[in-house]
């Protein structure tokens, strides 16, 4: 186990940042970077996920942290709904969709477990998880 000191070092925010990264080389695209709504959405749900899970690492409770990290759950949420619009209007390819929509899962899930695991801790310590090398 390892004791995360930085928001950098938890893994819900690496995964977040790598749909973040996804959301921007979509809406790169020539059609989807005209749809000018569906493209700031896009990047805004996809930011806050990450965003989210930096500030409530600095929360001054493990309970005020949970509030982050469900903000960062609906904001990848948020983001898959997205996909569905993109995909419907031949904005990216069904793989694409696939991957960008697995990426968010796969953030949700992480928060999911993490908030499990605050909720179960002992008041007053500090988040000790085990730290995957990316």
């Amino acid at each position: 186990m390892v004791k995360i000191s930085r928001f950098e070092d938890v893994d819900a925010w690496k995964e977040a940042r790598k749909l973040v990264n996804l959301a921007y080389s979509f809406v790169r695209k020539p059609k989807f970077s005209k749809d000018f709504a569906l493209r700031d959405q896009m990047i805004r749900a996809s930011i806050s996920a990450m965003a989210n899970i930096a500030e409530g690492f600095d929360s001054a409770t493990d309970q005020q942290f949970i509030q982050f990290l469900v903000y960062s759950r609906r904001s990848c949420s948020e983001a898959q709904s997205h996909l569905y619009v993109a995909i419907d209007n031949d904005y990216i390819s069904q793989k694409e969709f696939e991957g960008a929509y697995e990426q968010a899962e796969i953030t949700r899930k992480i928060c999911a477990g993490f908030i499990t695991y605050l909720r179960k801790k002992q008041p007053n310590s500090r988040p000790v998880i085990q730290s995957k090398t990316r």
